[in-house]
């Protein structure tokens, strides 16, 4: 009874439009008013607890760090490299792009910022060398998927907020399954470019590509920082939050200097923003996880699991189905929140290693930001291109495909996500 309440609470919430955080904390009150033994005066102090998680800390840093990369000339400087390096193939000003959503990935941390940042650079330029702007669209649409799949990641912080695994472990886990993502999409656009008949710029000279590898350096620099100061011990996934978001604030005023002061208080206004929003998102779920873990519905759902035999390949089916069907009505973050306390007590039972559900769910929020009707990456795109949400939607589903035949091979090849981090830590 009190998981149907709990559920059927939030499902109507939902349904009739509230938001995300209020449909969560209001059905944790109203479940917890009506059948558990807490008070709801323990209820405002878990509340306030919850916004006190250390590894949470991290989120704002990343956020500004990512605001300040998004409008300080890095991403313009990693699109300038990716030309000069790749810009001659077949296809190559859209394999370029691809790289550069990789690059700047590593920077940002986020899905909507490396679309902005980068589409808005180079979709135009696409369209101008021949390509059509539903191609150009399409490709950057999935390709700025790489947000939270390539370290940093906000969302792979908040799976770990909320299931208390390794920050730094999880950051490993994602650069294998990046660049294999980032691999397959460029191998899409070079074979579909071949029947476009595209006549690709130039090959660079070795000095161009140095060069514009020099005037990136700085950006670029901020992964080896970050990953660097990570597992080799300088400091934690936390700390090194916030050194990149100092770090990009030196880059951005005094290296580039593509932002001035003047320029500070608006980024610092909309990190805010964005940092409010999900940290009350956050907040109230984890008030949710709360009521889940007091009333021992994880640990039902895992018992009746285990009682009718599924296995673990069948379980990470129903996972991906579910998933699949989350994405296509909520944010990456409130999925994490809601399903991450369900399904990984659920997973350890099974034997399944949580850092490989960890990024399985990630991946599952990268097909969700590209699938209507909620999907941000394609609100973003159209903003960046003018197009219609139909028009983005056209355009970016057939290059879905390469995305749900990655989430196969990740779901049930876990040397993918383990091997790397494996090799560092250890098993």
């Amino acid at each position: 009874m009190t998981t149907l309440v709990l559920f059927a609470c939030l499902f109507v919430f939902m349904a009739l439009g509230m938001p995300v955080a209020i449909s969560l904390g209001l059905s944790s009150l109203l479940t917890i008013f009506f059948f558990s033994q807490d008070s709801l005066a323990s209820m405002s102090i878990k509340l306030f607890e919850t916004s006190e998680h250390y590894t949470l800390l991290a989120i704002p840093f990343f956020v500004l760090a990512g605001n300040l990369m998004s409008t300080g000339g890095v991403a313009r400087r990693m699109v300038k490299f990716a030309i000069a390096a790749v810009g001659h193939l077949r296809g190559g000003l859209a394999i370029a792009s691809i790289l550069a959503c990789m690059l700047f990935a590593a920077v940002s941390g986020s899905s909507p910022a490396t679309v902005v940042a980068i589409g808005s650079i180079v979709i135009a330029g696409m369209v101008k060398n021949g390509y059509t702007k539903e191609f150009a669209a399409g490709v950057i649409c999935n390709a700025g998927t790489l947000g939270i799949l390539i370290p940093p990641s906000i969302v792979m912080v908040v799976y770990a907020a909320v299931t208390e695994v390794s920050v730094g472990r999880l950051f490993m886990a994602g650069v294998i399954p990046g660049i294999v993502l980032g691999l397959m999409l460029m191998i899409a656009v070079w074979w579909r470019a071949g029947k476009l008949q595209l006549t690709p710029p130039p090959k660079a000279s070795f000095g161009e590509v140095f060069k514009a590898l020099r005037e990136s350096l700085w950006g670029l620099a901020l992964l080896a920082i970050i990953m660097g100061g990570i597992y080799g011990g300088v400091f934690t996934p936390t700390e090194a939050a916030a050194v990149s978001a100092v770090y990009a604030l030196f880059v951005a005023v005094f290296i580039y200097r593509d932002l001035g002061f003047k320029d500070l208080p608006e980024v610092f206004l909309e990190s805010s923003k964005t940092t409010v929003m999900l940290m009350f998102i956050v907040a109230n779920a984890l008030l949710f996880a709360h009521v889940l873990t007091t009333e021992r519905i994880p640990q039902t759902i895992a018992e009746h699991i285990l009682a009718v035999g599924m296995t673990p390949w069948m379980f990470l089916l129903v996972v991906n189905i579910i998933l699949l069907i989350a994405g296509n009505f909520m944010e990456p973050t409130g999925i994490i929140l809601i399903l991450a306390p369900i399904l990984f007590p659920i997973a350890t039972q099974l034997g399944i290693d949580p850092i490989h559900l960890g990024v399985i769910m990630v991946v599952n929020m990268e097909i969700g930001m590209v699938t209507p009707p909620v999907g941000l990456n394609l609100f973003v795109t159209s903003g960046v291109t003018g197009m219609n949400l139909v028009q983005v939607t056209r355009a970016a589903l057939p290059w879905l495909a390469v995305l749900l035949v990655f989430l196969v091979m990740v779901t049930y090849i876990p040397a993918i996500s383990l091997a790397l981090p494996n090799a560092i830590f250890g098993p």
